[in-house]
């Protein structure tokens, strides 16, 4: 094996070799560019909307237990992919008398059912689609939809007003954006199918949740019976309960189970946390990303590739070199291990470019679309690069250094 010295020597010998033909260089090194870009730019944009989609979940509340009619997972733990289950037949159609049960569990803050009804809403000669959720001034506390300045905000509607039936309605932020523009809606009368309410609160931007269920910030709060009376019926499909702390959850979750279970089937109804949600949600969002830099790494062997035929064409062209080389005392040793840098250097380069285009293309991104650079992606790609500049040069490299030097010499 040659010295640290030689490997020096050598290494300089390969990036004069390079430097002469620059253009050559970045075209050799074009695929391992586009190929570290790309893994490292659908990377960014998974690891993003992960971390932008548990931003939202936390934002909606922690310890929050989620009662649902249908399955919502199927038997491997993943989010349900046949809808014939969320609607089935003998789904669970939820009643007070279960409400008034689960809030009897030890422990249990709060409880709250939603009822769920897409309507339009007006003001002047505006109209909005919305997706009206009709509920209890309990969901404020489970679903964190307080709004955070009351002055400018107003507030989530009352029990009290509840209680009296009152039309009132929370706005999500942009309903009331696309309603009012810039005018405080705070005080004023809108209308919901034909009938007059008073906005009394706007709710901070949630987020869309990544494209994972409705937008938040689209929808729009009523007290039950006004939920009710848009939905056309009574049955609660929907039911949240907010545990006091994370070491309750687990318990009550057992807890809603054996309630529920006197009443409906196993099968009938799912009884879940967010984390569970998020949990399956990341694994989908996990499994894609991976799919995706799998395809975008190919072009990484195709790069490869370019760097081995590139190199052949090199050694042929300094057969003479090498010759002369070899005839003044360089082992084959050293003259494999010159050709096996050039094709390493050149591909690490072209990893090193790739990498600087990623991340600006990332930052460009952020601007639109839920993106963040991930440190593993960016050592993942750099290594792989390294790893094709040897795996591919390797060749190209025993050639140049089986070459006789009397054969070399008289090459012309």
């Amino acid at each position: 094996m040659p010295k640290i010295t030689g490997i020096k020597t050598l290494t300089r010998t390969a990036l004069r070799s390079i430097l002469r033909n620059k253009s050559r260089g970045v075209l050799t090194s074009l695929g391992i560019i586009i190929g570290v870009t790309s893994v490292i730019l659908l990377m960014s944009i998974g690891h993003g909307l992960q971390a932008y989609i548990t931003d939202q979940f936390e934002s909606l509340g922690s310890n929050v237990i989620i009662i649902m009619a249908g399955q919502v997972f199927d038997e491997s733990g993943g989010l349900q992919q046949d809808e014939r289950n969320f609607y089935a037949a003998n789904n669970a159609i939820f009643k007070n008398k279960h409400l008034k049960d689960l809030r009897k569990i030890n422990g249990v803050d709060f409880v709250a059912p939603i009822i769920f009804a897409n309507t339009n809403i007006s003001f002047g000669t505006k109209t909005v689609k919305v997706s009206a959720l009709g509920s209890t001034a309990t969901l404020a506390d489970i679903r964190n939809l307080n709004p955070s300045n009351p002055q400018t905000q107003g507030r989530f509607f009352t029990s009290q007003e509840e209680a009296k039936n009152e039309a009132v309605v929370v706005l999500g932020s942009k309903t009331a954006e696309d309603l009012f523009g810039t005018l405080n809606p705070l005080g004023k009368k809108v209308k919901i199918n034909s009938k007059r309410f008073t906005v009394v609160g706007t709710a901070d931007s949630k987020g869309a949740g990544g494209g994972f269920g409705p937008n938040t910030d689209e929808q729009i709060y009523l007290p039950l019976e006004h939920g009710y009376d848009l939905a056309g019926s009574r049955d609660i499909s929907t039911i949240t309960i907010k545990a006091p702390n994370s070491d309750q959850v687990d318990f009550i979750k057992k807890e809603a189970e054996k309630i529920l279970l006197k009443d409906f089937e196993k099968d009938s109804f799912s009884v879940f946390d967010q984390s569970q949600l998020l949990e399956s949600i990341n694994s989908i969002l996990g499994i894609l990303t991976i799919g995706l830099s799998g395809i975008a790494a190919i072009s990484l062997v195709v790069g490869g590739i370019g760097i081995m035929n590139i190199m052949l064409v090199t050694v042929t062209e300094r057969t003479r070199e090498i010759g002369l080389r070899k005839a003044l005392g360089a082992t084959p040793n050293l003259i494999l291990t010159q050709f096996l840098l050039e094709s390493t250097i050149l591909s690490l380069l072209g990893g090193a470019i790739g990498i600087g285009l990623g991340a600006l293309g990332t930052l460009a991104i952020k601007q639109v679309f839920p993106a963040k650079i991930n440190l593993d992606s960016v050592i993942l790609s750099f290594s792989v690069a390294a790893l094709v500049g040897i795996v591919f040069g390797v060749a190209p490299a025993r050639r140049a250094s089986r070459l006789s030097p009397i054969e070399a010499l008289r090459y012309e």
